[in-house]
């Protein structure tokens, strides 16, 4: 799979308080980030995910490029809902970001929630896309909140300057009943990462449940039990296979040891051949027997009325 450093800009505005989306702009944030955490470093265990904020005073970098989730579950409990979103310079700082990462081989990419009005003109956020696009880092926006036209319209331009080989997403989800994480699984940004769908059905049309894990554990919070898990899965499909090809194997030996019938149904009689044929015989023997005593029973009464 593809090995990325990543970059996720939550909007922590005073925008992020609204309750459009359930719960929160906020908390739905939250959840899709440990969602993305999850996706990255499943798909490349070597793979390694940064959290920053664009709001308040300034961007903040929460937490630098890790594997540790529980570094990025702290760096969101500890960001403050306030001020105005700097989108421009939160996108710069994420770029310094990747660019001091230690692993030099893996692919760069920032991945932007934006829920609140963009300060930045059209032309400076062009501008910004075609210096990211130069320094080979993809970016995808996760637009959700303020969906007005402006808005839109410059998010599209930018996207369309930065497009590229690893390529960078534009997602717009309109509110709705469900969780802001279980649309994003099924936009480009994380179905490249072969998410399935939190709850969903998997290819059989069978409910998947468990959060869209297999058997129902997410192998980063639990390990140990998911391995486990496999393991077991593997070893009875293993032992039911063995009983099978022994079931046929015994099936074979049964059959092979019946004989074969390959006399005719009917004797020369027109009766039934078999066991049938046998008592034909008997009563045959039987009749001659019978007319044999007769005979000789006739023969002897000849001789007393002769004498």
């Amino acid at each position: 799979m593809v090995l990325e450093a990543t970059m996720i800009v939550v909007d922590n505005s005073e925008s992020s308080r609204n309750g459009d989306y359930v719960p929160s702009r906020w908390e739905a944030q939250s959840d899709a980030v440990n969602l993305i955490f999850s996706a990255k470093t499943q798909a490349n265990p070597e793979s390694s995910v940064g959290l920053m904020s664009m709001g308040g005073k300034g961007p903040e970098v929460l937490v630098t490029l890790t594997t540790d989730f529980g570094k990025v579950l702290d760096g969101i409990h500890r960001t403050k809902i306030r001020g105005s979103t700097h989108l421009a310079t939160g996108i710069q700082i994420a770029g310094l970001a990747l660019k001091h990462r230690q692993n030099k081989s893996q692919r760069q990419r920032i991945i932007v929630f934006t829920c609140s009005p963009i300060a930045e003109s059209e032309g400076q956020l062009v501008k910004l896309a075609k210096r990211m696009k130069k320094n080979n880092i993809s970016i995808d926006f996760i637009v959700f909140g303020d969906l007005e036209p402006e808005n839109t319209k410059k998010l599209e331009a930018f996207n369309e300057n930065i497009k590229g080989g690893d390529g960078s997403h534009l997602a717009i989800i309109p509110p709705g009943p469900s969780l802001l994480s279980d649309t994003l699984v099924t936009t480009p940004i994380l179905s490249a990462d072969g998410v399935a769908p939190r709850g969903g059905t998997d290819e059989a049309g069978a409910d998947s449940g468990g959060g869209g894990f297999e058997f129902g554990v997410d192998p980063s919070t639990d390990p140990d039990l998911a391995l486990a898990l496999r393991m077991s899965m593997e070893s009875e499909m293993a032992r039911q296979e063995k009983e099978g090809k022994a079931k046929d194997e015994v099936k074979g030996d049964s059959l092979e040891g019946i004989p074969e019938e390959n006399q005719p149904l009917l004797d020369g009689h027109g009766e039934a051949s078999g066991s049938g044929g046998d008592k034909v015989d008997e009563d045959k023997k039987e009749s001659s027997e019978a007319k044999k005593e007769k005979k000789e029973g006739d023969g002897d009464g000849d001789k007393m009325d002769t004498a």
